[in-house]
């Protein structure tokens, strides 16, 4: 097992807590960690039964990270989609899983076909909830494109976590950023519990659906934009344009 995490003391305290795993750290705010951080397990680990896409982030003012990037989208959805993309073959031998983190935000981040290239740089008047809710659309829909081109060799799911008692959301601002510094965390779902998902999607043999999105280990309604195929295939070839890959 691999922890993977931008903090290298938080990172190593987590693997030293599990038999047999060990830390690399990433700050998915640079491409070039993703990319070294690919080139680390690929030199490691021949073949990778799950990947879990679980770094995320909201933002309460717009930031540019140093590829050019809106934050928010390349935390949460770009550095996600070039770690699993440059993963392909070890997640092939395995035929393994791909399990990322989205939200059920997602209803609130649709974007128009065709419009996706000037969605995603939020250069407009910039909102925290809308940009994390138009990533985790993002989020969904690419699992959707992902299962469609591996399969069957490999396969992707998403799930809805909950609202999870952690550190997250505290640099949102607004409503978001309020509700997790306020005594309203203790009316959130444990780690634990958030976790739970994440971990079915990984291990089950059955009940979750390939390129679907998830949560109380069923499966769970989407945005209908979510689902369409053509932007499924435009969010991917966006994608791998502004990572550097074939389309």
């Amino acid at each position: 097992m691999v922890v993977v995490g931008r903090s290298a003391e938080k990172t190593a305290a987590v693997a030293a807590e599990l038999d047999g795993a060990f830390a690399l750290t990433a700050d998915f705010a640079r491409l070039d960690d993703v990319r070294r951080l690919a080139a680390q397990l690929r030199e490691r680990l021949p073949r990778i039964d799950v990947l879990a896409n679980n770094a995320g982030a909201s933002f309460g003012r717009r930031q540019v990270t140093v590829d050019g990037h809106e934050q928010t989208f390349q935390v949460d959805h770009l550095a996600p989609y070039l770690l699993t993309r440059l993963l392909e073959e070890p997640l092939r031998a395995a035929h393994g899983r791909v399990v990322t983190t989205a939200s059920f935000m997602h209803w609130a981040g649709g974007v128009r076909r065709g419009h996706l290239a000037e969605a995603v740089r939020a250069a407009g008047s910039y909102v925290a909830l809308r940009a994390y809710a138009r990533a985790k659309w993002c989020t969904v829909l690419n699992t959707r494109e992902l299962a469609r081109r591996w399969a069957p060799a490999v396969t992707a799911t998403c799930f809805d976590p909950g609202a999870v008692a952690t550190s997250f959301g505290r640099a949102s601002g607004g409503i978001t950023g309020l509700a997790f510094r306020t005594p309203l965390t203790a009316f959130m779902r444990t780690p634990a519990q958030g976790a739970d998902s994440l971990v079915w999607l990984a291990t089950a043999v059955d009940g979750w659906r390939n390129g679907g999105h998830h949560a109380g280990r069923s499966s769970a309604l989407v945005l209908p934009s979510a689902r369409d195929d053509v932007r499924a295939r435009e969010l991917w070839e966006l994608s791998a344009e502004l990572v550097g890959l074939p389309g």
